[in-house]
C-alpha cells in the first residue's frame, strides 16, 4: 500500500516519533510506501509532497517539532473532499494518516464521512481530546512548565515576591493542574472553574503569612467570576478565535495592589511546545505511529488510535470529537486542598 501522512494544527513534542513509528513499521513489516505532505492540510491540498522512506526518518524520534511542517488549515476551504481525492489519486495513495488535534481530526472525520480512506492520530499538548487518556506532547509541556515554576519559586523566595505563572490551556486546565500540583503551587486557576478575586487573595495571603513566596499558576483561558470571556488583546487567529494570553499580567497588579506583596507574572507560551519530547511522549507517540498502520491495514477508516490505561485501542472519530475532555470538579477540589 501507499500511505500519506500529514501533521496538522499546533506543533507538539512527539510528532516526529509518530512519523518514524509509522514509517518503520509500515515499511519493514508490511512493505508499505509512505508519502509526507508538507504544512498539514495546506500541503495536501497543494499536493506538496515528499517521500518518507527509512532514510528520511532516521534519528528523528527524539526531536521536537515536525519534519513535515504544520499549519492551521481547513481543507474544506481549499477544495474539500474532491481536491483531496484528486491529490490521493495523483500520488496513488491508498490511505491518509492525519495527525492532529480536535480541529484537524474533525476535518479528517468529515473527509472520512465523505468516503475517503482517512485514519487519525490524536495530538494536543492540552490533553483535551476525548477518547484517549493521554495525548503525546502533554507530558513534555507539563515537565517544561514544572521546571519553569521551580525556577520561579527560587527567585520568588529570594525577593519574597508572589509569582504568577501563565501556562497554555484555552478551554481546559490540565497543564495548569498537573504542573501546578507538581510545583507545589499555592493557587491553580483553570478555565473550568471561575474563581473570585477574594478567593485568590485568600490563598495568596495564607501562603505569605506562613512565610512562603506565593506561586499562582493560571491557564490562559481562565476567567474570573467578574469576567464574561477569557482575556484577549491580541486579535483573532486564522479560525476567527481570540488569541488568548495575558491573564497573568492582568492578575499580577491586582494581587499586588490588594495585598501589598510585590508580584511578578511570567507567560510561558510556546516554550511549552518546543524542544525535545519527554521519554513518555517519545514512547507514546511511537506506539501511536506503529498502531495507526494497523488501522490502515484493517481499512478502519474514520477511526483513530487512543491510549486507554496502558494499552493502545481503536476508537471512532465521533468518540473523540464534539466535547472536550475537561478537568473534573473532583480533581480540582482535591488539588485545592493544597492551596494557600
Amino acid at each position: 500500500m501507499r500511505i500519506g501522512i500529514l501533521t496538522s494544527g499546533g506543533d507538539a513534542p512527539g510528532l516526529n516519533a509518530v512519523i518514524r513509528g509509522a514509517v518503520l513499521k509500515g515499511t519493514r513489516v508490511h512493505g508499505h510506501e509512505f508519502v509526507g505532505f508538507r504544512g498539514g492540510y495546506k500541503g495536501l491540498c497543494d499536493s506538496d509532497a515528499m517521500p518518507l522512506a527509512r532514510n528520511e526518518v532516521k534519528g528523528i524520534g527524539n526531536t521536537g517539532g515536525t519534519i513535515l511542517g504544520t499549519s492551521r488549515t481547513n481543507p474544506f476551504e481549499h477544495g474539500g473532499a474532491p481536491r483531496v481525492r484528486e491529490v490521493l489519486d495523483e500520488h496513488r495513495l491508498d490511505a491518509l494518516i492525519a495527525v492532529g488535534g480536535e480541529g484537524s481530526l474533525a476535518a479528517a472525520k468529515e473527509l472520512s464521512d465523505l468516503g475517503l480512506p482517512v485514519v487519525g492520530v490524536p495530538k494536543t499538548v492540552d490533553n483535551d481530546l476525548n477518547g484517549t487518556d493521554f495525548t503525546f506532547g502533554f507530558d513534555t509541556a507539563v515537565g517544561i512548565a514544572t521546571e519553569a515554576m521551580d525556577r520561579l519559586r527560587t527567585t520568588g523566595d529570594s525577593h519574597s515576591r508572589c509569582m504568577v505563572a501563565e501556562v497554555m490551556g484555552r478551554h481546559v486546565g490540565w497543564i495548569a493542574l498537573h504542573s501546578g500540583m507538581a510545583a507545589g503551587a499555592h493557587a491553580i486557576l483553570i478555565p473550568e472553574r471561575k474563581t473570585s478575586m477574594d478567593e485568590l487573595l485568600h490563598w495568596v495571603r495564607s501562603a505569605h503569612d506562613r512565610g512562603r513566596a506565593p506561586l499562582v499558576v493560571v491557564a490562559e483561558g481562565f476567567v474570573l467570576d467578574t469576567m464574561d470571556d477569557a482575556h484577549s488583546e491580541r486579535g483573532l487567529d486564522a479560525f476567527g478565535r481570540p488569541r488568548l494570553g495575558g491573564i497573568g499580567e492582568k492578575l499580577a497588579p491586582l494581587i499586588e495592589e490588594a495585598t501589598g506583596i510585590e508580584t511578578r507574572a511570567t507567560t510561558l507560551g510556546h516554550i511549552q511546545r518546543g524542544g525535545t519530547p519527554s521519554a513518555f511522549d517519545r514512547v507514546l507517540a511511537t506506539r501511536f505511529g506503529m498502531s495507526v498502520v494497523d488501522l490502515v491495514n484493517a481499512h478502519q477508516w474514520g477511526h483513530m488510535v487512543a491510549l486507554r490505561g496502558t494499552e493502545i485501542h481503536t476508537v471512532n472519530f465521533s468518540e473523540a470529537l464534539g466535547a472536550l475532555k475537561t478537568v473534573p470538579a473532583e480533581r480540582y477540589e482535591a488539588a485545592a486542598m493544597l492551596f494557600g
